[in-house]
């Protein structure tokens, strides 16, 4: 997923982009309040609630003022959805399609080295030296909520979710669905997609 928020960002031109997972592991790993509250429900592989995320991603869009922004991995819910809505304008929603087969698959072969947050999987980026980062040669871990039966519950928790996501932003005709399992199949119709928007 964050492969393609990368991309977007790129394609789309000068977007910040803001990854709710990733602040709130911030926040996780420097232990303060957010964190250890947020902690109790990820290490159960269960998702943070909704007025925790909120609190954290509307401080950070407040953080960078003006500037455009690309959101990943929030809102997940109608409610966060709403609460965004009160205090900004979105343009549009991108929905990436994929079975959730695929997704556990991938997630759950995802290593990371702690230090640096280099990210490998033993698919399609497997690091040199099975276990160890490349540049460092230190030992890479598999987070909590990437093994298997935390992806499959998130899953499960997520898919109850999306539907009246969906249909919140369906409802304001402002989504835009790409399906499939490959990334090189999704990506070009992605990318033809937005290099058409930012043209008009």
């Amino acid at each position: 997923k964050q492969w393609y928020q990368r991309r977007v960002a790129i394609t789309a031109g000068s977007l910040n982009h803001i990854s709710s997972g990733d602040i709130l592991r911030h926040h996780i790993s420097g232990n303060t309040e957010l964190g250890l509250e947020a902690k109790k429900f990820t290490s159960s592989g269960l998702l943070v609630p909704d007025n925790l995320v909120t609190k954290v991603v509307l401080a950070e869009l407040k953080s960078i003022g003006e500037k455009s922004w690309l959101l990943d991995g929030y809102p997940r819910t109608v409610s966060q959805a709403e609460e965004l809505d009160r205090n900004y304008n979105v343009d549009m929603v991108l929905n990436l399609d994929v079975p959730f087969e695929t997704i556990t698959d991938r997630i759950s072969k995802r290593w990371i080295h702690p230090g640096s947050g280099r990210t490998y999987n033993l698919d399609f980026n497997a690091p040199n030296i099975e276990g160890k980062d490349d540049i460092t040669g230190e030992d890479l871990v598999q987070r909590e909520d990437d093994k298997p039966e935390s992806v499959q519950n998130r899953l499960e928790l997520y898919s109850n979710m999306t539907k009246p996501l969906l249909d919140y932003y369906s409802d304001q005709d402002k989504v835009i669905s790409f399906s499939g399992t490959e990334t090189n199949v999704i990506w070009p119709l992605v990318q033809k997609y937005l290099e058409e928007k930012t043209e008009a």
